[in-house]
């Protein structure tokens, strides 16, 4: 596809489900793709399959040496850094009265300053080549409020904001730099295995698996953002299923 061709995308999160499947998707269409997760046999087998299309590096993005270790590594490889997509997620939902500080502070850790670390590796490239692409997963969660899962809300809330705010300060600098917010709806990956057991997860896995979409949708609007020609910036994507209950 046009304009996607030969570009250099950093995938977080790339282990499975939205994150392979762009990773699919984008290197079918000529893109190269640094793939980043914490499961090295998946990386390693997903390379395999991609070829000399991908290169990748266990590396965790609560770590921002592991972030800016797949930069110096695309840099390595292919002279270049085009695009970041930063996807990896958790969502182990609950009450914020049921008190799971571990679970809050996992989702801050990775939701949050997980997307921080890895903008914090490429935008000094993207600065000084006065061009890149930063893509971010937030969530239909990203977008209201959620009873049962306010911290999830919130961390997905801060990702769209933040991503705005950031737009804003790179048109002030006179940079060419794309933003673009992704906010799925319900979308089968393995998101739901960080849900604690209850019945409020029994009910919402039987609607992804009635009505969730396949995470290839959310990997062709990642190729519908960044195909589109380089003065053109598209900001927002909602995305969810036409049925939610």
């Amino acid at each position: 596809m046009e304009n996607v061709k030969d570009k250099v995308v950093l995938i977080t999160g790339a282990t499975s489900g939205i994150g392979e499947a762009t990773a699919r998707c984008l290197a079918a269409n000529g893109a190269k793709v640094v793939l980043s997760g914490r499961r090295e046999d998946r990386l390693l087998q997903l390379a395999k399959e991609l070829q000399d299309q991908a290169i990748y590096l266990k590396s965790d993005v609560t770590k921002v040496e592991d972030m800016l270790a797949l930069v110096k590594l695309a840099k390595e490889k292919w002279g270049k850094i085009d695009v970041l997509f930063a996807n990896a997620g958790i969502m182990p939902a609950g009450k914020m009265a049921e008190g799971d500080h571990k679970g809050w502070m996992n989702m801050i850790d990775i939701n949050i300053k997980g997307v921080l670390n890895a903008m914090y590796a490429v935008i000094p490239e993207f600065y000084a080549q006065n061009s890149g692409h930063v893509i971010v997963t937030s969530s239909r969660a990203g977008t209201t409020l959620v009873p049962g899962n306010a911290i999830y809300c919130g961390t997905k809330h801060f990702v769209k904001v933040m991503l705005q705010s950031f737009n804003s300060e790179t048109n002030q600098d006179g940079k060419q730099i794309r933003t673009t917010t992704i906010y799925p709806g319900a979308i089968k990956t393995e998101l739901l295995n960080t849900v604690a057991e209850n019945e409020h997860k029994k009910a919402v896995e039987g609607f992804y698996e009635q009505f969730g979409l396949e995470p290839e949708v959310i990997a062709n609007a990642v190729l519908y953002a960044i195909s589109q020609p380089d003065g053109v910036d598209v900001s927002d994507l909602v995305i969810r299923p036409t049925f939610e209950g």
